[in-house]
């Protein structure tokens, strides 16, 4: 695999995070760089972790003789479904992000669930990163960093517009 294609799936792999990040500064009460902070080492965090388990459970995969040979559909496969799942959501109009939910909270739970509904997909990108012989390193190094910095970003836009536009942005 070529380095923009470890950029392009960084990037990806980061939005759904971005998304939450933005809810999240909108809806936090705490100083903006506070939430920019605990956003990005969550979703950062988890981002870097998933894919990782899912490599080493591809890893152990690969073991069956089966499976070995079938890995290139099973990672085109994985593949296809994530990214039709982000394109369905993406043309979804369901509010995804949780900002009119009880989201304004840092607390350890509720980062928890947060962050892993955000990288559950990191999981699968794992496995597919063990049926191509990837550099899982590569990989993860791209996507916790890539998820660190657009998290904390998007948590900071959240917080300017929702100081800038507060009652406006909660309604949205």
């Amino acid at each position: 695999m070529e380095l923009y294609e470890y950029i392009i799936i960084a990037i990806v792999m980061a939005m759904d995070a971005f998304a939450v990040a933005i809810c999240k500064g909108v809806t936090s009460k705490e100083k903006y760089l506070k939430t920019g902070l605990v956003c990005g080492i969550w979703f950062g965090g988890f981002q870097t972790l998933m894919p990782l388990i899912g490599w080493i459970f591809g890893v152990l995969l690969m073991q069956i003789t089966w499976f070995e040979v079938a890995s290139s559909y099973v990672a085109f496969a994985l593949l296809l479904f994530l990214g039709s799942k982000m394109i369905y959501e993406s043309l979804s109009r369901e509010e995804e992000c949780g900002c009119l939910q009880s989201s304004n909270s840092l607390a350890f739970k509720t980062m928890l669930v947060f962050a892993i509904a955000t990288s559950i997909d990191a999981l699968a990108i794992g496995v597919s990163f063990s049926c191509l012989n990837c550099n899982i390193w590569l990989g993860i190094s791209l996507i916790g960093s890539v998820t660190f910095v657009l998290s904390f970003v998007g948590s900071i836009i959240g917080a300017k517009i929702g100081s800038k536009y507060e009652k406006k942005a909660e309604l949205v």
